[in-house]
């Protein structure tokens, strides 16, 4: 009788410390990654910034061709949902402005694409 409570005691003993170790390690895989994240956060802001300036979602997504398009649409979509709740008007862009930044873009990638083909 006095093996059976030791073989309890120790299998209790050994569960109980590899819970304690594990508890307080980070294993690598679980958590997403920070730059992910901070990509993602970024393109939520940039999405919500165009929204607010009165950029249509297409042009947004001209001017920010790195962002992710899901994470800049859903900037855009809370910050619409938002301005309508609290009736904010919108910033009217320079098109100026706007249509230097998009055909700036539009050369960078080209010339980045011509340059990885070679």
């Amino acid at each position: 009788m006095v093996t059976t409570l030791d073989s309890r005691s120790s299998r209790w003993l050994l569960a109980t410390l590899a819970a304690l170790l594990l508890a307080g390690c980070e294993i690598p895989g679980i958590y997403p990654d920070p730059k992910t994240v901070a990509k993602e956060a970024d393109a939520k802001a940039t999405g919500g910034g165009c929204r607010h300036a009165m950029r249509a979602l297409e042009d947004c997504y001209a001017m920010n061709p790195k962002a992710p398009r899901a994470s800049v649409f859903a900037g855009w979509k809370e910050m619409d949902a938002y301005m309508r709740e609290n009736k904010i008007e919108g910033v009217t862009p320079s098109p100026v402005k706007a249509a230097e930044v998009v055909e700036e873009t539009s050369v960078a990638s080209k010339g980045e694409k011509s340059t990885e083909h070679k």
